[in-house]
């Protein structure tokens, strides 16, 4: 029983002292810093900010409430890390996902790790931490590489040293961001892999590299069949299709600002003539989730 009481009072003790505007533990050099750094306290989630440097901005409604539902019945396992700040408010390190799904089942507070972090090191320990995470599409993985290159000031060899991987690895990631847009959204998307994506920088020009992107969506191509692909076409050898020839038969305007309309929307857009000025444009989606983007989209 007296352990107990002892730990209760420990709590009590700690969330005095985040709680008290007058003590402003916003540094390590603060007094009783050392004794909130490294502590796991139940907080508000009310209090808590979401991380401005956070630099995923797309999270899963199906995969959070599947979260939610977890942490309903366990609660949460592994706590969220903050920051505190000023006015007795917190900011998100990591974790907006146990965050988000904690407020979805109406829970109040959160267990979280407290530490002490000014922007540029929050931002570092976002983009870090981001990059850890299994589930993340390769181009958001390298966009955050380029974040952390343009942002922090961090070079390839830097950069390896503090998430554990290696420099040819990273390099590989930067070199997807030099793809058509509309090749980056089918990544993100999920109809093509690495592999895909690896192959088809090879191709320097955009149109070419989007016939080839298209014929992968088609034809379901393996990654072997790709750079296959690839191969033929800066061989020369690559035979034409016919729908290469009716390209031509498009009229200029509508060529033009294929491309711009095919990016708005992340997908390659097709036309379909019905006389010299006339058509109809097709849209394509690939899931339910895709389909609902686009709906957005047209909003």
């Amino acid at each position: 029983m007296a352990k107990a009481t002892k730990k209760q009072a420990l709590g009590r003790g700690l969330s005095a002292l985040l709680n008290d505007s007058s003590a402003a533990i916003n540094s390590a050099n603060d007094k009783n810093a050392e004794k909130v750094v490294g502590n796991i306290i139940e907080i508000d989630l009310e209090s808590i900010e979401v991380n401005p440097y956070q630099p995923r901005t797309y999270f899963n409604e199906e995969a959070l409430r599947e979260l939610a539902s977890s942490i309903k019945e366990l609660g949460v396992i592994q706590p969220i890390t903050l920051r505190k700040t000023k006015n007795n408010t917190f900011q998100l390190v990591s974790g907006e996902r146990r965050f988000r799904a904690s407020k979805l089942i109406g829970n109040t507070t959160i267990p979280a790790y407290i530490r002490l972090a000014n922007d540029q090191e929050m931002l570092e320990m976002a983009l870090v931490e981001n990059i850890q995470r299994k589930d993340l599409d390769p181009i958001e993985v390298a966009l955050t590489y380029q974040r952390l290159i343009d942002e922090i000031d961090l070079t390839q060899e830097e950069m390896s040293k503090r998430v554990g991987k290696k420099r040819s690895t990273i390099s590989n990631y930067l070199r997807l961001l030099k793809l058509d847009p509309i090749i980056q959204t089918g990544m993100r998307d999920g109809f093509l892999s690495m592999g895909h994506g690896r192959a088809l920088i090879n191709i320097e020009n955009s149109e070419e590299q989007l016939a080839i992107y298209e014929k992968i969506i088609q034809q379901k191509l393996s990654v072997r069949q790709t750079e296959q692909l690839v191969k033929e076409l800066r061989e020369g050898t690559l035979p034409k299709t016919k729908k290469t020839n009716e390209k031509a038969e498009v009229p200029k305007f509508v060529s033009k600002g294929l491309k711009t309309i095919s990016e708005y929307f992340g997908h390659k857009i097709d036309v379909k003539l019905a006389g010299k000025d006339k058509g109809k444009l097709i849209i394509p989606f690939h899931s339910e989730e895709d389909f609902n983007r686009i709906k957005k989209l047209l909003q």
